[in-house]
């Protein structure tokens, strides 16, 4: 009985033992794994504050772009007030050109004047046109080149750049047939459309 007693207590001695090397094992295993969940936090916090900044980013761009679509909106959702042509006989542009002429100038000159007089809160459509000689998508560039001209021009005589916009029809609304040369010259030509 005595023999017996002794090998519950060695075996007893041995349990426990190795309980408490397994729970110096287990707490070493423990503060790895926490020491890696840390490390793993914190990158995923930096990761976190960089996708913060790229969401800001994207927020501001976002906004610029409906502000921007909101103005083009109250553009498109105007009362047609007036319009000037500038496609007669005395100005015209030439062939492939884009610049406005003395003629052009003078007329856009007091288009500018009787909108400052108004006073109006008005935005202005530039309509740049070509004739239809030469390919599509060149003639799209040119009547947008047409349009920008006249704007840049009407914003140097005070026309404020938020109130103007341009848009190429290219060759897509013909006023004369482009068969003759003087049907070609007349729809080289742009169109300001003021909405109210």
């Amino acid at each position: 009985m005595k023999g017996a007693m002794i090998k519950i207590g060695i075996v007893g001695a041995i349990l426990l033992g190795a309980t408490s090397l397994s729970g110096c094992a287990t707490k070493k295993y423990v503060d790895q794994q926490v020491g890696q969940v840390s490390t793993q936090v914190q990158a995923d916090g930096t990761r976190l504050s960089d996708h913060d900044a790229k969401l800001a980013d994207l927020d501001k761009t976002s906004r610029e772009a409906l502000e921007r679509a909101q103005a083009a909106g109250k553009l498109a959702e105007g009362k047609f007030l007036y319009s000037l042509v500038l496609s007669d006989d005395t100005v015209k542009f030439g062939v492939n050109r884009a610049e406005l002429s003395a003629d052009d100038q003078a007329k856009l000159t007091a288009f500018a004047e009787k909108l400052k007089a108004d006073n109006h809160n008005v935005y202005v459509e530039i309509q740049g046109h070509t004739d239809a000689s030469g390919p599509k998508q060149y003639n799209y560039r040119l009547g947008e080149e047409r349009a920008e001209a006249a704007r840049r021009f009407l914003n140097q005589q005070g026309v404020a750049l938020n109130r103007l916009a341009t848009i190429s029809y290219g060759p897509d609304a013909p006023v004369q047939p482009n068969k003759t040369r003087e049907g070609r010259a007349a729809n080289r030509r742009i169109v300001l459309v003021v909405l109210s």
